[in-house]
């Protein structure tokens, strides 16, 4: 399955991801084929500082690529999005280290964004214990990213408001064990296992804050919020999975010649809120780009434009999947593989209706 003509993955590559995507889907991870690609391409480092090593790629080029792989194969779009996203971190930390991270063989930072662990004030530095679900990628990860409470002397350190204080920590796969435990329906080879850290000690230079005024690299990749950064990835994902699926269902309702007026309009839907959907974020990128911070109405269309595409993605897919008859039930065929990772992946908390 080629990719459109416009698509930034090279139909070589399309071919590629899209030739061992059932063989990771049974496996239960990415393909040898697509790790080396990710590796190969220097995708995982796209959003990395190139003072770093990576490639600090603009963010609609990075947003668009992880669509174009999402509609070959949802699982290694996903893994792609979430890794280079953690790589976005290393914006954050202390040169030298983002230096040291990203020069690494093979880097792939994966993690969690929950604070389900503890960070225990220890000299010049923090033990860290706890456990932390959903780490995409994780047997592939060189390193881990993680949200800790920060506690001294046993008890919570406390805000201004009285709640616990957390931090962000990027912390090497050596001090992490894996659990292999993920067993959803679909993105099965996202392999978005849980991982624990026993009272493992890190320097205080781990830790990093996520926001714009706490950014060490200068690019405007490191100006653009992280909740909005976040909101048009995960969206793209769930559009290029989404229009993998209307492409097989097209396929289906070919043949079956029942339910060819819903198609169309669901394509037409699609379309239209992807166009706005890039409109916005190609306008805030610019406005980034261009010194301006953003507004919170700003953020609010991003947002906006982010959960309306998937909104639209999830009538498609629901609405159009009776008419596509008992081959995309069936558990060994492509569309229902992609009708598993959709559903999965649209499960996302992030990606609720506000």
């Amino acid at each position: 399955m080629n990719p459109p003509a416009t698509s930034p993955l090279s139909p070589v590559d399309a071919h590629r991801i899209e030739r061992h995507a059932a063989a990771a889907d049974a496996a239960g991870f990415l393909h040898p084929v697509h790790q080396a690609l990710l590796h190969r391409r220097g995708w995982l480092k796209m959003l990395a500082p190139r003072a770093a090593g990576g490639a600090e790629l603009p963010l609609p080029e990075v947003v668009r690529l992880e669509e174009a792989v999402a509609a070959i194969d949802g699982s290694m779009g996903w893994v792609l999005t979430l890794c280079a996203g953690a790589g976005w971190f290393a914006g954050f930390l202390a040169p030298e280290l983002a230096r040291q991270i990203i020069g690494t063989p093979r880097v792939c930072l994966g993690g969690s964004g929950a604070s389900t662990g503890y960070a225990d004030e220890d000299d010049d530095g923090y033990r860290i214990s706890g456990r932390w679900d959903y780490a995409s990628g994780a047997p592939m990860a060189t390193h881990f990213t993680l949200n800790a409470i920060l506690r001294a002397n046993g008890q919570p350190l406390l805000d201004e408001q009285g709640a616990p204080r957390s931090r962000a920590f990027l912390v090497p796969a050596a001090l992490v064990r894996v659990e292999d435990n993920w067993r959803s329906i679909g993105m099965r080879a996202s392999a978005s296992h849980s991982y624990r850290i026993e009272d493992a000690w890190v320097s205080k230079e781990h830790g990093f804050t996520i926001r714009p005024d706490a950014a060490t690299a200068n690019g405007p990749l490191y100006r653009f919020p992280f909740y909005s950064l976040a909101y048009v990835t995960l969206a793209a994902n769930v559009a290029g999975m989404a229009s993998h699926f209307v492409r097989l269902a097209r396929e289906c309702i070919g043949r079956r010649q029942k339910g060819m007026p819903l198609l169309e309009e669901k394509e037409q839907s699609l379309h239209a809120a992807r166009t706005h959907f890039y409109q916005t974020l190609d306008r805030s990128w610019a406005q980034v780009a261009g010194g301006i911070t953003l507004s919170d109405d700003d953020m609010l269309s991003i947002q906006t434009s982010s959960l309306k595409l998937v909104a639209t993605a999830r009538a498609a897919v629901d609405e159009l999947y009776p008419y596509c008859g008992l081959h995309a039930a069936h558990a060994e065929s492509t569309i229902n593989r992609v009708w598993r990772d959709f559903h999965t992946a649209s499960q996302h908390s992030l990606l609720l209706p506000a």
